[in-house]
């Protein structure tokens, strides 16, 4: 059987875990002339809690890599069974019949996965462009909100003074960032310093949105996908594709570039 992409991204992170180096077993300098202690099989047997705790690690290795992946909602007795009927195979799993011991030969794997993933996100991307549409629509509609030609919305809240900032410069920020249903995927703390951005290397919504203000100046941004991560998303920050972002922002600063 031929191992592929799907098996080595799964294998590795309990690779990784089982070749770390372990540690010196004395200190240099300590006193390693001791007279060694007999051991027998017994002595190596794992109790009941390492097993269950190694079990419970296996299993979050592989919770990481159904997440990872973005598989959704999975038939866990079927992935058990799948688990049980691998490690029950017989034979060498080099062997042209090796597959034939499973429901679903492992060989198509790549198709089915690929094919599977890549029809989720494109259910989820297209339920996001439904929501977009409906949201921007009646958001249009609310008191204080202007929609520029690019299709960003916005509320400015306060407009700052007369420092705004362009292109590439420098500026210091406090926001958060909502989903439409009100999760917050990313903020600044209150306790930590406003965060240090280039204008020109922000998503587009707010490369639009935050030079409509000045220091001092609060701003509400309603981010289409188009202006935001796309169709692609940024699942490890928690947007899904299609996604609109939801920002509220302050300006604290602008450093201007210096011009040569």
């Amino acid at each position: 059987m031929k191992f592929n992409k799907w098996f080595v991204a799964l294998a590795m992170g309990l690779a990784v875990a089982a070749c770390a180096p372990k540690g010196e077993a004395e200190a240099e300098g300590e006193d390693v002339d001791q007279a060694p202690v007999e051991k027998t099989a017994k002595d190596f047997v794992a109790s009941r809690q390492t097993v269950k705790d190694v079990s419970y690690l296996v299993g979050i290795n592989f919770g990481s890599f159904i997440k990872g992946y973005n598989f959704g909602d999975l038939d866990y007795a079927q992935i058990r069974k799948g688990m049980e009927d691998f490690i029950n195979a017989k034979g060498n799993q080099r062997d042209e019949d090796f597959t034939k011991q499973f429901r679903v030969d492992p060989n198509t794997m790549n198709e089915l996965f690929n094919d599977y993933l890549q029809n989720r996100r494109n259910y989820i991307l297209y339920t996001n462009k439904e929501k977009e549409d409906k949201f921007l629509a009646a958001n249009a509609k609310k008191s204080g909100v202007e929609v520029s030609p690019s299709g960003l919305q916005y509320k400015i809240i306060s407009e700052g003074n007369d420092v705004k900032p362009v292109g590439a410069d420098t500026i210091w920020v406090r926001y958060k960032g909502q989903l439409l249903d009100g999760t917050v995927f990313d903020e600044t703390k209150p306790e930590a310093d406003a965060a240090r951005l280039f204008l020109n290397r922000v998503v587009k919504g707010w490369q639009e949105g935050i030079a409509l203000i000045g220091e001092g100046g609060e701003i509400e941004l309603y981010v289409p996908a188009k202006l935001g991560y796309g169709d692609n998303g940024q699942p490890q920050g928690g947007i899904e594709p299609g996604a609109t972002l939801i920002f509220n922002v302050t300006l604290e600063k602008v450093g201007k570039k210096v011009v040569e």
